[in-house]
This record gives structure tokens, sequence and C-alpha cells, in this order.
């Protein structure tokens, strides 16, 4: 873990020091949606074309999507602060739901950078991070600092939260000044679960009908036998206490999956009408869309719901970026390599011409959004050190072939190892079979290298990724 000082120090001159213009042109509006647990393949536009999300396809059909994009720690607080700040969880040290930002943190993420620069600032719904909101750091602030409730009683009427958060983005823009350009964070609820409420997926009455007749065909991975295959400490996990009151029965995994798909359509309708609104008052054109998601999912695959593993399902997320400078040029691209919820940070800013704190550990992705080969990263680190009895720690490290996991409190130390190429949805644990030796200790090499890397950072100078 990084000391705190050193936190401060880079907060305090990150804070105090000037972040350069690096575009000259007229700043654009930005429109930052945020989902709740939503996985990378749960939309229309990503090959499941049973989901409707045409709004969100529309976005996709315009801007450009990062098929590759995964979250660096795969639970709520954890990544929003790596959403908010460009950093990794080892450095910003956010693994509890009680941990707030410090004065210095905050003042380094991307909406108070971007305060500072003259932009009008917005956030609305799940903030996440701590107890205590930020509400004098933003122009309008409507958010709530956890869980929140998806059904809401208006005028002796059911009003679902997805509504409400829709209604005061519009309220936002509609009080938008043609003279100073906005920021809005729209952070949804939704997919994520009502927790504590035995009904689970709690959509928008008005869709009971959509899905309805749909068959939604479990996962392969779903079947016992890969349930079986896992250690003991997985079997006896909060992922698969969950499994229970979700995928226990194909009864329960079709009104569980299509509850989830009926959330994300409520976002859908959500998105919609924002973009109808922006055309309305000619601002789309001048106005960069970004749709991510926290974390991935679990939805019954190895047995397990949630998240918090390092398998594809917890820890993909999609991303879509409609930058407006680029739809004639770029609009239906799709890019492969590794974007990371700690680029979004950087990305934000450079959107608005503005040039990252040196120290933030993600990248702009402007190259990639403008089809540019460059270099990129040749892997990357992940970590998920919240404490629970019933969810195992563990960090790892994926590059675009191999994935390598290791569980911090097993005894002896319990490691995965998965050759994505040849085996994608994770089936053959290679380090449990003890097969290529050579790169499970290239991998473990590797991830040290990236450990110590976070660990000696330093506030003062350019974040360089290990090389």
């Amino acid at each position: 873990m990084v000391a705190a000082v050193s936190r401060r120090e880079f907060f305090r001159r990150a804070s105090a020091g000037a972040f350069a213009r690096t575009r000259p042109s007229s700043k654009p509006n930005i429109l930052f949606l945020l989902t709740d647990d939503q996985r990378w393949d749960a939309l229309g536009c990503m090959g499941r074309p049973v989901i409707e999300t045409p709004n969100i396809d529309r976005l996709a059909r315009e801007g450009v999507t990062f098929e590759n994009n995964f979250c660096t720690s795969a639970i709520c607080m954890t990544s929003r602060a790596s959403i908010f700040t460009g950093l990794h969880e080892r450095t910003h040290g956010i693994s509890s739901f009680t941990r707030d930002f410090t004065p210095e943190q905050l003042s380094a993420t991307y909406p108070q950078i971007l305060r500072e620069a003259g932009y009008r600032t917005g956030f609305i719904g799940k903030y996440g991070v701590g107890n205590n909101l930020p509400a004098a750091h933003f122009d309008y602030f409507k958010g709530f600092p956890g869980q929140g409730r998806y059904y809401h009683e208006r005028n002796g009427k059911t009003v679902h939260l997805t509504q409400i958060l829709g209604e005061q983005a519009a309220e936002f823009l509609a009080s938008t000044s043609d003279h100073q350009p906005f920021c809005l964070s729209v952070s949804f609820k939704a997919p994520h679960v009502q927790d504590g409420d035995p009904r689970q997926f709690l959509y928008d009455p008005a869709l009971e009908g959509l899905y309805r007749s749909d068959s939604i065909p479990p996962p392969k991975t779903a079947e016992e036998r890969y349930f079986e295959a896992l250690p003991s400490f997985l079997k006896n996990s909060e992922g698969r206490e969950r499994w229970k009151i979700r995928f226990a029965t194909p009864e329960m995994y079709q009104r569980s999956v299509k509850g989830y798909y009926r959330l994300i359509t409520g976002v859908d309708a959500v998105v919609g009408s924002l973009l109808k609104l922006l055309e309305t008052r000619r601002l789309l054109d001048n106005t960069a869309v970004v749709f991510t998601s926290d974390n991935g999912f679990f939805l019954g695959e190895h047995g397990l719901a949630g998240k918090w593993l390092m398998h594809e399902e917890s820890i993909r997320t999609p991303l879509i970026i409609r930058d407006p400078h680029l739809t004639s040029s770029r609009g239906g691209s799709r890019v492969k390599r590794p974007a990371l919820n700690v680029d979004i940070a950087p990305t934000l800013l450079g959107l608005a011409g503005l040039e990252p704190p040196r120290a933030m550990q993600g990248r702009d992705l402007a190259p990639l959004l403008a089809g540019k080969n460059v270099a990129w990263r040749r892997d990357w680190y992940y970590s998920h050190l919240f404490q629970h009895p019933k969810i195992p720690r563990s960090e790892g490290l994926r590059n675009h072939r191999w994935k390598y996991i290791r569980y911090l409190d097993t005894e002896p130390v319990y490691e995965e190892l998965y050759d994505l190429e040849s085996d994608p949805l994770e089936e053959h644990n290679l380090a449990l079979a003890k097969q290529q030796p050579a790169v499970l200790a290239g991998m473990r090499s590797r991830l040290m290298t990236w450990r110590r890397r976070l660990g000696e950072w330093d506030p003062g100078r350019r974040w360089r990724e290990p090389s």
C-alpha cells in the first residue's frame, strides 16, 4: 500500500498545479453515463440481440466501442474511486465502504479539475465512495451515498429510481448555458440488485411484459461440473450464497436474468431521452457522451453470482465513447486494445482539452478513439482488497492471451492460470494442472513487478506502467 503521505502530497500538488490546455479549440460538453454491475455483453450492440438497448446501440453506431474494457477492481466503491481519480486501488486506498476521499484526493478527481477549468459540473445518482457526499464541490448535485431505493412514491404512484435520475439529468441540461461548457455525470443504480429484497431485480413495473416470451439460455459454465471444480473457499463464498437466491433453479434463472435485462432497458430509455434533449437544444454536436459500468456481473457462470473475482464476467464492462468531432470518420468503429476504468478520468479530461495530472495511472484513450496505431499497454494489474469473511481477496495480471489470479488469504496460495486464446470461458485452470510452468513463473514475476511499481509510486513523477 502506498504511504498516506504520498497520496496526500500527490493530491496537494495536483490541486495546486496548472492543468494545461492541450487543445485550443472550444471546450466540448461532456455527458458521462455510468451503470452499476453491467457486464460487457449485456447490450444489443455487444452481440446479445435479445436485450433491447436501441439508444445505447445508437451511441455505438455513432461512436467508438471498446470491446475489451475492464475494471481494475470489481466492487463498486473501489472501481468508482478509480474512475474518479485515474488511480489503482493500491494507490487511492479506497477498499471499504466507509472510506471517503481526503480533501486532497477529491480536488484531483475529474469533476473538480473540470470545474476549476471553467466547466459547470453536475452529479446525479449513486456516488458510492464513502458516506460524506461532496455536494458543495459540484454546481448541481443529486447524489446518494450507497444503495438507494428503486421504488419511490409520488402523488400516489410508484416511480422508478431510473426515471427520477433521468428527470434530474433533464433538469440539469435544461439549465445549462450556451456560454459555459458542462460535465454531467449520471451514475445509475441499475442494473444492481436491491440487496435485502427477496425480489432482487426491481425493474420499472412498466417493463413487466418485456422479455416475457423469451427463453434466455444459461451459460455453458453454469453447469454443475464447473462449480464442483472450484476450490472449497469459492464453493462456500458469498458468490455462491447469492447464486442460491438468484439462479438456483431454471425458473429463478429466467426471472433474474430478465429482471437484469429490464433494468438495463430502463437505463437505455433514459439515455434516449437525454440524447433527444441534447438534439432539441442543439447541443449534441458539441457534447461527448461516454457510457460504461463500474464492474461486471456473474449470471450463474461457475455456479456463482455477484462480482469480486477476476473472471471475465466480473471484470469486463462496456465502454462506448461518442466524440462529436469523430462521428463522421470513426462512427461504428471497434477497438480491441485493452481499456481500463483508470483510463476514464484522463480521457474525460483529454476530451475537454486538459492535460491530466502527471501521476494519474490511466491513459487518455484519444489515440485509440482516433484510430491511431500507437504503442499501448502490454498487460494490466487487478486487485480486490475488500475485507469480507466470505469474499476472498485476490490480485492478478492479464494480457492479451494469459490471465493469472492469485488469492491472498489461502494457505497454501491458490493460483489460477488461463490461456484466453484457447480457453475464453476459463474452463481449464492450467496452474492447478501444473501446465505451462514457464508462463506461470513469468506471470508471477510480472505481477510482483506491477505491485512493486505501485508501491514505489512517486506523486511528483509521471506514472509509467512497467515496461
